[in-house]
């Protein structure tokens, strides 16, 4: 019998037992768009705040996406992909070097956020600026939630795991997967943990149901 699984996103699964993380808020701030020539994007909610503005300010801006998820995302409302990273927001400024400094970059950004890749590559004289566009807290779903000490427990962000330990612990039976190396770094010092092969759900997913 397969032990029972504990996807902790604001994405769900059909096989998982999805708990919603956090309660995310779209914000709404001024911006022109006319300013810049890319976007970065490292998340779906980044995408959700952009159709509060009309499509034709921006669409025409392609995006540099730290994920396949974000990038989906940005399609999705018709916009172009510049490049697609693979899902870790400190090597997106490989990608923003290979352009002209005189490009001018807009990150979509959270209230809260776990890289300070965006400080790096202003360091080194590229035109990046930030906006927040949406903020989020933990969500009072999981205060709720009883899990099994058998359980599966996958995380999605470092978000996820701060706001699951404030009302819970993880105990040595738990199996532990994360999304990636970011996510893991959030985790206490004496947790075993596997790390999936891809930052997707599905291939958090695909190691769980083998457990």
């Amino acid at each position: 019998m397969s032990k029972p699984i504990y996807l902790f996103s604001i994405s769900s699964h059909p096989h998982a037992k999805s708990i919603n993380s956090l309660d995310v808020t779209l914000l709404k701030p001024e911006i022109d768009f006319s300013q810049y020539d890319f976007f970065v994007l490292t998340s779906k909610q980044a995408s959700e705040a952009l159709k509060q503005y009309d499509a034709k300010a921006y669409i025409h801006i392609p995006a540099l996406c730290v994920s396949t998820q974000s990038a989906l995302a940005y399609e999705s409302l018709g916009g172009k992909v510049l490049a697609c990273g693979n899902g870790y927001g400190d090597n997106l400024t490989e990608t923003i070097a290979e352009f002209p400094h005189a490009k001018k970059w807009l990150y979509l950004r959270a209230k809260v956020v776990a890289s300070d890749f965006i400080s790096t590559c202003q360091d080194e004289g590229y035109s990046v600026d930030e906006v927040v566009v949406y903020e989020s807290v933990c969500s009072k779903e999981l205060w709720h939630v009883e899990v099994e000490e058998d359980a599966v427990l996958i995380f999605t962000s470092p978000s996820s795991v701060e706001c699951f330990l404030k009302n819970h612990t993880i105990v040595p039976s738990n199996k532990v997967i994360v999304i990636g190396a970011t996510t893991a770094s959030s985790l206490p010092k004496e947790t075993n943990y596997i790390l999936s092969a891809e930052t997707t759900i599905q291939s958090c997913m695909d190691i769980a149901l083998k457990l």
